[in-house]
């Protein structure tokens, strides 16, 4: 049987979403995300923008301006229940951890 499509968010996703909590450009966000995790996690271009297509699609998001190629984006509430899942299922596996392996 066939994955849901955005049932988890990878790491990319999960943080493009937080950053169109307020309205940004693609390139905003390809400074955003890494600034925000202390380098830990970055995003391709070409990744991002297949992203935000997707994103689009689901009506996660949608696009505010369009100025030539630049477009600029921001979070619907349906990509803000979709972060807001995710983040409910990264607390239980937080919790878990630490019910198996104490309070580190």
């Amino acid at each position: 049987m066939a994955r849901e499509k955005f049932q988890t968010l990878t790491e990319q996703m999960f943080y493009t979403l937080i950053c169109l909590k307020k309205e940004c450009y693609g390139m905003d966000i390809l400074d955003r995300v890494p600034a925000m995790t202390n380098q830990r996690v970055n995003i391709g271009s070409g990744t991002l923008y297949t992203l935000l297509e997707q994103f689009l699609d689901a009506q996660m998001i949608r696009e505010t301006k369009v100025e030539g190629r630049r477009r600029s984006y921001i979070l619907t509430d349906k990509g803000k229940e979709m972060l807001d899942k995710e983040y409910i299922r990264l607390k239980a596996q937080l919790n878990d951890y630490q019910q198996f392996f104490g309070g580190e």
